[in-house]
C-alpha cells in the first residue's frame, strides 16, 4: 500500500495521530493519545501551525496514519511508527534529516523501536543518561485514597480554568518559568480525550489549589496515562502528589479503564516521581532510548 507524507495542518491531524496511538498501544509504545494532548497544547500555540523552530510530519496509508515525526527543534526529534510499517521509520528520519540544519542530531525512541533504521542513518546509542520509564499498574490493584488531614480531592471545574493553570505553574516553578498559561490550559481542556471529572485537584482548608494530577483516559483501550503531576512547594511532603493521583485513577476506574501508564524519569538525577509511583505499585516495563549522530 502506497504512503503518503503531509506536514501538520491542525486538530485534525492531531487527532489523527492519537487515533495510530491508540491503536497500537501497548505499554511498550512511546505514545498514549493524553501525551500527545498535553504536548501539543500545554503551551499557547496557533492550532494548525506547529511553532517557528519545530516540524510535525504525518505518514498515511490507506487513509490511517502509521507513523509521524515530531522535531522539537532541529537538533531533537521523537517518532512513533505502526509496526505493521517499519519502512516509515526511515522515512521520519530523511524528513528530519532534510528539514534540519543542527550539526547533532538525537532521537527519542523506545528501546527495541527503529534500531536497524537509526543505526543504518549513522545513529548511536545513548543507554547511560536521561531517560524515560514507562510504569503501568493493574488497576484492579489499586491502593485506596488516603486521607490527609486538612486537604481535600475533587475533580476541577470547567470554570476554574485559571487557578487550575496557576497551580500548575507554581508546582512546576522550580523548572523556570512554565508557558501553562490560562489560555494555554483551555486548550488543553478542550482537547480529546481530555475529562475534567479526571482532572483532580487538591485544596487546602481555605480552598485553594495545592495539587493537581489529571487522567488521560483512551476508553478504547481502557489505559488512563498519569500526566502531569505536581504540588505547590509549600505544600509538599505530605502525601498529597500521591493521594490526588489516587482519587484521580479511582475515578477512571469507575469509567472502565483497567490499567494506569506514567512515564517518570528513569535516571538518578530526578528519582523523586519514580519512587512516587512505584509506592503506588507501578511498575517499568521499559524505557526510553536517545540515538545520536553528528553531521558534516
Amino acid at each position: 500500500m502506497p504512503l503518503s507524507h503531509s506536514e501538520f495542518s491542525g486538530r485534525g491531524d492531531l487527532r489523527d495521530m492519537q487515533a495510530m496511538c491508540s491503536r497500537v498501544w501497548t505499554p511498550q509504545a512511546r505514545f498514549h493519545p493524553g501525551q500527545l494532548a498535553w504536548n501539543r497544547y500545554s503551551h499557547p500555540v496557533d492550532p494548525d501551525r506547529v511553532e517557528p523552530g519545530d516540524a510535525i510530519a504525518l505518514w498515511r496509508a490507506g487513509g490511517e496514519v502509521v507513523g509521524f515525526g515530531w522535531a522539537e527543534g532541529p537538533d531533537w526529534l521523537e517518532l512513533q511508527v505502526d509496526p505493521s510499517h517499519p519502512e516509515v521509520v526511515g522515512e521520519v528520519i530523511d524528513w528530519f534529516e532534510n528539514w534540519s540544519d543542527a550539526p547533532r542530531q538525537s532521537v527519542l525512541t523506545m528501546d527495541g523501536d527503529g534500531e536497524t533504521a537509526l543505526a543504518d542513518a549513522g545513529f548511536h546509542p545513548e543507554r547511560d543518561g536521561w531517560h524515560l520509564t514507562h510504569h503501568v499498574l493493574d488497576l484492579t490493584r489499586l491502593p485506596p485514597v488516603p486521607e490527609v488531614a486538612g486537604y481535600r480531592f475533587r475533580p476541577v471545574s470547567p470554570d476554574e480554568v485559571g487557578p487550575r493553570a496557576a497551580a500548575h505553574r507554581a508546582a512546576w516553578s522550580e523548572f523556570g518559568e512554565s508557558r501553562v498559561t490560562s489560555e494555554a490550559y483551555a486548550a488543553v481542556m478542550a482537547t480529546w480525550p481530555y475529562r475534567h471529572d479526571l482532572d483532580w485537584v487538591a485544596v487546602d482548608d481555605v480552598g485553594d489549589i495545592v495539587a493537581t494530577a489529571i487522567v488521560w483516559l483512551d476508553e478504547t483501550i481502557g489505559v488512563g496515562l498519569i500526566e502531569p503531576v505536581g504540588c505547590v512547594p509549600g505544600h509538599r511532603r505530605r502525601g498529597l502528589a500521591g493521594a490526588v493521583t489516587l482519587a484521580a485513577l479511582h475515578r477512571a476506574r469507575e469509567l472502565g479503564a483497567h490499567t494506569a501508564l506514567v512515564s517518570p524519569r528513569g535516571d538518578d538525577d530526578y528519582p523523586g516521581p519514580r519512587r512516587l509511583y512505584q509506592a503506588l505499585g507501578f511498575r517499568p516495563v521499559t524505557r526510553t532510548v536517545t540515538w545520536t549522530r553528528s553531521l558534516g
